[in-house]
């Protein structure tokens, strides 16, 4: 694990960005890491996982990775095999079809009152975070596109100064699949869905609520479709031709 570069992947292992193996504790950093695991799809349904398996994967000892699957399994996302280790919790089509209705429901009124107070909170840090996902894109680095996507979207939902409900999308994107990242990056369309960020921002910044209520509901729509895997047409560079 620490031979490969940070943030991908090498022979189907689990890969952890730089950032966040240093802001973090030990548990921390495996929660993190686990988490964009199974979201991307790294970490598999019906596959069985060991604490110390994914203890070695990582380079750190085994207490830190199963104190992290068992916070997992208290939130529903895995379930322990007695005497083998943990399985992920499989998400069904139906599931993830209502996942993705409520994010639209609570995201995007969020957003737009954020873009509706553009004047008097900070939006800059957020352009170059949208920036950096762009970044991990072109690189093909799967784990930091993710770990940067979570910043920026709870970052800006948090503008808005509900606490719950920030923690409400974060546990709803925990439970989110994006398995169809790794293909998307693959056929080099990963870059067209980061440039989603670069516009959402924009338009926030500008104060266009309108514009910001189009690109996001635009955006989430992707999870049930090319995110996931299961087809659909790739993200367009113009939001305006979708």
């Amino acid at each position: 694990m620490a031979e490969q570069r940070p943030g991908r992947t090498d022979g189907g292992k689990i890969a952890a960005t730089s950032t966040s193996m240093q802001r973090l504790s030990l548990s921390e950093q495996a929660l993190a890491v686990l988490r964009q695991a199974m979201v991307s799809g790294e970490i598999q349904p019906g596959e069985i996982y060991s604490a110390a398996a994914l203890a070695s994967q990582l380079g750190v000892s085994s207490s830190p990775v199963r104190e992290a699957m068992l916070t997992l399994v208290n939130e529903g996302l895995m379930v322990p095999v007695r005497n083998r280790g943990y399985q992920v919790v499989p998400i069904s089509a139906s599931e993830l079809e209502e996942i993705q209705r409520i994010r639209i429901l609570l995201e995007v009124p969020t957003m737009v009152e954020v873009a509706s107070r553009h004047a008097e909170l900070d939006l800059a840090p957020y352009a170059g975070i949208a920036q950096e996902i762009v970044d991990a894109a072109h690189e093909g680095d799967i784990t930091g596109y993710l770990e940067r996507d979570r910043d920026f979207h709870l970052g800006l939902i948090g503008l808005a100064g509900n606490a719950r409900l920030t923690k409400m999308v974060g546990t709803l994107r925990d439970h989110t699949r994006l398995f169809g990242l790794k293909g998307l990056n693959e056929q080099g369309q990963l870059i067209a869905s980061a440039k989603e960020h670069l516009e959402i921002i924009a338009a926030m910044q500008s104060g266009d609520t309108a514009k910001t209520e189009q690109l996001m509901s635009v955006h989430l729509g992707h999870i049930t479709h090319e995110w996931s895997g299961e087809g659909g047409q790739p993200a367009s560079d113009d939001a305006d031709e979708r």
